[in-house]
Formats: structure tokens, C-alpha cells, sequence
């Protein structure tokens, strides 16, 4: 008698650990499938702030360039006031050298302007080879009152 109850006992605990463990397994795939839920939700939301971000950061250039680009136009202005004044062979190189300028500078605004955010493009190479150009421009214009 108490071989069998032994028997029964064992076998009744083995029957439980395979019934629990089945369902534990259920209970972990159904908890991965949550899990993985909630990970897809934070990456979609990850991905909205970053786009909001990127835009962000085109509008916050933009606005700085616009205003680089205006200060030249400024400064291309006031050196054609103090070009107005010099006698003419002097004029006429310092008037070349500032339609040069001028050009290049709305070469650039105009870039500026016809920029689309689409995948082709990327915004941090385009940003990067911007900057250095109205840089480069504003040097010159430093050079041109030397």
C-alpha cells in the first residue's frame, strides 16, 4: 500500500511540474509577446521625437543661416558704398571681386531655400558642406577690405 501511493504521489508530481511548466511557457511567450509590444511603441515613439528633433535642427539652421547670409548682403552693401568712393581702376577690381562674392552668396541662399529633407539627401553632410562654404565666404569678404 505504501508503494503505491508512492507510485501515485510521484506520478501525480510529475504530471504537476509538466502541467506547470507548460503553462509557464505559455505565460513566457505571452509576456514576450507584451514585451515586444511595448518595445515597437517605444521605437515608433523614439523615431516620431527624432523626426521632430531633425526638423527641429533644419529649422534652427536655416534661421541662423538666413541671418548669415543676410549679414553678407549687408556687408555687400555697405563695401559698394566705400567702392563708390575709389578712383576707377581700383573700382572696377574691387567691383569684380565683389559680383563674385555677391554671386556666391546667393548661390548659397539659394541652396538653402531649394534644401528638401527627403532620405537621399543627408541633412548632416549637406549642413556640414553649407557651413563651410558661408564660411568661406565670410573670409572673403574680411579679404576683400584688406
Amino acid at each position: 500500500m505504501k508503494k503505491t501511493i508512492f507510485i501515485l504521489s510521484i506520478t501525480m508530481l510529475m504530471s504537476g511540474t509538466i502541467l506547470v511548466g507548460c503553462l509557464s511557457s505559455d505565460e513566457k511567450v505571452e509576456a514576450a509577446r507584451n514585451n515586444v509590444n511595448d518595445a515597437n511603441k517605444e521605437v515608433q515613439i523614439a523615431n516620431q521625437e527624432l523626426s521632430q528633433a531633425k526638423q527641429d535642427s533644419i529649422l534652427l539652421f536655416r534661421q541662423e543661416a538666413a541671418e548669415r547670409i543676410s549679414m553678407n548682403k549687408k556687408s555687400i552693401a555697405d563695401f559698394k558704398l566705400k567702392i563708390s568712393k575709389e578712383n576707377k581702376i581700383q573700382k572696377a577690381k574691387n567691383e569684380k571681386r565683389l559680383a563674385e562674392l555677391e554671386k556666391r552668396n546667393n548661390l548659397l541662399e539659394k541652396s538653402l531655400a531649394d534644401y528638401k529633407d527627403d532620405e537621399k539627401t543627408k541633412w548632416s553632410e549637406f549642413k556640414i558642406e553649407f557651413n563651410n562654404d558661408l564660411d568661406e565666404l565670410g573670409k572673403a569678404f574680411k579679404n576683400l577690405t584688406k
